[in-house]
């Protein structure tokens, strides 16, 4: 079995590092736009904007955070072993962030009437972590 393979012959799960900061300000109540100035690399910051964004009625505006936090969950995961494709669980939380950014471009893009966008996110998203797909659904 190759070093890249899981026993399935897929490659193996990517599991992001921890990175409590971002995390700790959010959940003390920190304004996510006070964190992503802060961690501007945190897909979590990025997707919590992304989804206050959207419940407050700004489609466009919720795009323009979930494309951020996604571009820059796909930095982090390219820095830690992601090969382009392959598991992102979403049972080790420091994902989350990405696939909750993930999430936010679908349905944004579902939004605004970027259906190709909707379909390319909502596979990768499934792909990814079904646990993700049917949490954030």
């Amino acid at each position: 079995m190759a070093i890249h393979e899981n026993l399935l012959g897929g490659p193996p799960p990517t599991y992001l590092p921890e990175d409590p900061g971002p995390r700790d300000l959010l959940a003390s109540g920190a304004a996510p736009s006070e964190v992503a100035a802060k961690f501007p690399a945190s897909s979590l910051a990025w997707a919590q904007l992304a989804d206050e964004a959207f419940e407050a009625g700004r489609a466009v505006e919720s795009y323009a955070y979930a494309r951020t936090g996604y571009h820059r969950g796909l930095d982090s995961l390219r820095r830690n072993g992601w090969k382009g494709q392959g598991p992102v669980p979403w049972e080790h939380e420091p994902n989350r962030g990405f696939l909750r950014a993930l999430a936010a471009l679908a349905r944004a893009a579902q939004a605004i009437g970027e259906t190709e966008e909707y379909e390319r996110c909502s596979t990768f998203l499934r792909d990814s972590s079904p646990t993700a797909a049917e949490t954030l659904s």
